[in-house]
């Protein structure tokens, strides 16, 4: 053997005994006497506070999984009781975190780097208090006390194993104030038994795991009660997006239930859920706080479906309500909707489709009540049950600073409308539109009495006060089926056409129709008119003039024609007249709808030689809400006699000709009457003649 050899043989053997010597050195080493060293060091890297005050200790092993030259290097595999983390301090609670006892192997290379990678890590009793300032600044993110800069030491994660403990969430931005309790089922159960077989994957490495604990919260959330419990599974995988972690939960917030059952994945990047979400509330604008998603005001609603959401998606997060069949009120809704988080603002988008829908139910998309109570303390400030001072037109603001928070597309298909249950109305279609701040229906048809009814609304809440058009035409509407109750209606083959135009400015019903100009035109031929017939629409005021001009005897409507003009929320008839089987009825006079008053003048003209029951006018005074009906002292005799020779609406009257049904002959009643009322007057023969 040569001195080289020598030399060599005895520094490796030197090197063998020195590594001899550490190992025995390290796995007898009591580590508590490291605690102090072990606790500076953390605090300094994390910038707070870090303690071990319970025993300490390191067993090394090979990890099995790990490959090449790496298989050779033992990782510590560390046990570690009571240990606490301080707060920031400006947090409320005295330490941020506590542990009963924490199990984890270390990798030992990364740490050259300055990164903490744990396989996997058990936690006994974890308790922890997170707080959020308005500012942003938030207790989980640790900062070098120095700079205030965040610490170059990077935690990563791979699975945490728990058993039960408590978190608590203060936090200013979501308004969140949360105990979360968490403990052992004591028996696991398994995922299909909770969320149903449906949500069973089928890919055997990606089945979710069963779920192992309970938990329960309380507290406040946007301000409101909140409260709930649910199962979640035993192992959160941190690392491996496609691991389904099983959750489930049923919260109260405010007047709002919510029941979800599925699973999270991708969790410390929020990646993907898929839940079977059960919704309920008292309406559905109590929705806004607790999503951002604008809602209108709506009775009672419920709704079960498949929720899909991609959080990581790169136009914003997007959430998929699949297949959901649900109630609002009475009536019921199925489809699917989508709502993303895109920019500039968030955007709902569905295909809704329904059996049937009551108007009660749809009210409160157009500011009309739905009639069911709400709870007071769920009440806008700005939606009175009535009308103030006595008025009756809709007064409850639309909610237009929500409608700048987020766009819309959304279809409705219905197959039955119940607006009366002696009115039954048919085959709704919507097409919603909310972009910019600018509300569209457009189209809004339905079928009604026999016809149909074809609509387009168009609000623009993008500025104040909302400016909002209403078009809307009624062809055929058959008069038997609008007044189904009235026994001598059945015996008429009449029908009714109109056309309404309107344009206005305001943020309720009330106002834009306080304030609208535009043109109502409208045509009703072979019809009757009686006070029971008033009595079945509501019109009160009609009872009396009904009874004052023919008494309680049914008389025939050879036509109806009724041309108005309205500007700034001033109604005035350029033609309102009845032709009836013994008179012409003409009306005259303004309709105020911003002060919802009436100033009406009804003056009759007998035909021929028959027997008539009034001869003097009639008026109509006072509010829409408390009219005041009588009879004119003396007649007047310059409206009456114009409407004898019809010569005063000549001109008007071309403007109902479109009204006529093309498939009727200009012959019938109304057309007889526009042919009538369209030609001059004969002047009256020379005396002497």
């Amino acid at each position: 053997m040569t001195r080289r050899t020598k030399i060599v043989g005895g520094i490796l053997g030197g090197l063998a005994l020195l590594v001899a010597v550490a190992v025995v050195v390290i796995a007898t080493f009591d580590w508590n006497r490291a605690r102090p060293m072990i606790n500076e060091r953390v605090s300094a890297a994390i910038g707070r506070p870090f303690a071990i005050n319970g025993d300490l200790s390191v067993a090394w092993s090979r990890e099995p999984d790990q490959g090449g030259w790496r298989a050779w290097v033992p990782w510590p595999h560390i046990v570690a009781n009571d240990i606490r983390i301080g707060n920031t301090d400006w947090a409320k609670a005295p330490q941020f975190a506590t542990l009963k006892r924490g199990e984890f192997s270390l990798a030992p290379l990364p740490l050259l780097r300055q990164r903490v990678v744990i396989r996997r890590i058990q936690l006994t009793e974890p308790s922890a208090d997170l707080e959020r300032l308005a500012d942003g600044r938030a207790n989980w993110v640790f900062t070098l006390p120095e700079s205030g800069e965040p610490s170059p030491w990077v935690l990563d994660i791979n699975e945490i194993g728990f058993d039960k403990g408590r978190i608590g969430l203060t936090d200013a931005i979501l308004q969140a104030d949360l105990t979360v309790q968490v403990d052992p089922l004591g028996k696991p159960v398994p995922f299909a038994d909770v969320a149903g077989a449906a949500f069973a994957a089928q890919d055997a490495k990606a089945a979710p795991r069963d779920y192992v604990f309970g938990w329960k919260v309380a507290g406040k959330y946007k301000g409101l009660p909140a409260k709930g419990e649910g199962k979640v599974g035993g192992m959160l995988a941190l690392q491996e997006p496609r691991q389904p972690f099983p959750v489930q939960a049923e919260v109260t917030i405010g007047g709002t239930r919510a029941a979800v059952a599925g699973t999270l994945t991708d969790p410390v990047n929020l990646g993907a859920l898929d839940l079977r979400l059960r919704l309920s509330g008292g309406s559905m604008a109590q929705l806004y706080p607790l999503t951002g998603v604008t809602l209108p005001d709506t009775p009672p609603y419920s709704t079960d479906g498949h929720l899909v959401a991609r959080l990581r998606n790169a136009g914003g997060a997007v959430f998929d309500y699949r297949d959901f069949n649900g109630r609002v009120g009475d009536s019921d809704l199925h489809g699917d909707v989508s709502f993303s988080l895109a920019a500039p603002r968030p955007r709902l988008t569905g295909k809704l489709s329904s059996r049937q829908l009551r108007m009660a139910d749809l009210g409160p998309l157009i500011g009309v009540q739905s009639g069911k109570a709400t709870p007071p303390q769920d009440k806008a400030k700005d939606a009175p049950a009535k009308p103030p001072g006595g008025k009756v037109l809709p007064t409850q603001a639309f909610r237009t600073d929500r409608w700048r928070d987020m766009d819309a597309d959304v279809a409705l298909e219905a197959g039955r409308i119940v607006h009366d249950a002696k009115l039954p109305l048919s085959d709704l279609s919507v097409h919603l539109v909310l972009q910019d701040g600018q509300l569209t229906l457009d189209p809004l048809r339905f079928g009604m009495a026999g016809g149909s009814m074809a609509a387009s609304v168009r609000l623009d809440g993008a500025d104040a006060p909302l400016t909002g058009r209403v078009e809307m035409h009624a062809r055929r509407l058959r008069l038997k089926q609008l007044f189904p109750a009235t026994e001598a209606m059945q015996k008429t083959l009449g029908e009714l056409n109109g056309d309404l135009a309107l344009s206005g400015t305001g943020n309720s019903v009330a106002a834009l129709l306080g304030s609208a100009s535009g043109d109502v035109k409208m045509l009703v031929n072979d019809g009757v008119i009686s006070r029971s017939l008033m009595e079945i629409a509501g019109l009160n005021v009609g009872n009396y003039v009904v009874s004052k001009l023919f008494g309680d005897d049914e008389v025939k409507i050879n036509c109806g024609a009724a041309d108005l003009e309205m500007k700034r929320g001033l109604m005035t008839p350029r033609v309102f007249v009845f032709d009836t089987e013994n008179a012409l009825i003409n009306i005259t006079g303004t309709a105020d709808f911003k002060d919802e008053k009436l100033d009406l003048d009804i003056t009759p003209d007998s035909k021929g030689f028959r027997i008539f029951s009034l001869r003097s006018p009639l008026y109509v005074r006072g509010t829409f809400g408390k009219p005041d009906v009588g009879v004119h002292v003396g007649p007047l005799a310059a409206r009456g006699a114009g409407m004898v020779a019809l010569g005063v609406i000549l001109t008007p009257a071309a403007g109902l000709l479109a009204l006529i049904a093309p498939s009727t002959s200009d012959d019938n009643s109304c057309g007889m009457l526009l042919k009538q009322m369209r030609t001059p007057p004969k002047a009256p023969a020379p005396k002497g003649r």
